[in-house]
């Protein structure tokens, strides 16, 4: 690993605040291969358009490995290569939506992000910014992506928020 370049990286930032841009930059500053972590899930059209659009910006150095529900097991499988994770607040909705165990998944996912073999880096949205959800499950889905960024940066060699586009360092170096 090259001095500075941190293990576990996690990027937050809100809707198009160009995090996942800004993540790809932090994998591919590194040596390829570069492994693409994808949870999205194309339910409808624009989703899938949402994904061609993703997949079309990274070039043939990127291996895309789809990943809805087991990031652990995706993890596993990857070897020594750095990894991007995009994203995890669609991981958690994933989960939420297949009334999975989301805090032992949680825990699964902690364990194996313990000790990186290679720079990790993980994208999720910044929920905690906006109103109080009007529903039951809305308020949910946000405590849990809070508790979940709280853990994920608390493990984190370097935390970033990414606002309109440029990287701000909560925690670590840039």
């Amino acid at each position: 690993m090259k001095r500075g370049v941190s293990l576990l990286t996690l990027v937050l930032g809100g809707a198009r605040s160009g995090k996942s841009r800004y993540a790809e930059s932090l994998i591919t500053a590194l040596p390829p291969p570069w492994i693409y972590l994808a949870t999205a899930e194309a339910r409808d059209a624009e989703m899938a358009e949402r994904i061609a659009l993703h997949r079309a910006r990274r070039g043939a150095d990127w291996k895309t490995v789809e990943a809805p529900h087991d990031l652990v097991a995706a993890l596993a499988a990857r070897g020594e290569a750095p990894l991007l994770v995009d994203c995890l607040t669609l991981w958690l909705s994933n989960l939420l939506l297949a009334d999975a165990d989301v805090d032992a998944e949680i825990g699964r996912l902690e364990g194996a992000l313990a000790r990186p073999a290679a720079a990790v880096v993980l994208v999720a949205n910044e929920v905690g910014f906006g109103i109080v959800p009007d529903n039951a499950l809305a308020r949910r889905f946000r405590d849990l992506q809070g508790r979940l960024n709280q853990r994920l940066a608390a493990m984190a060699d370097r935390v970033v928020l990414v606002v309109a586009g440029l990287p701000l360092v909560v925690k670590g170096n840039l």
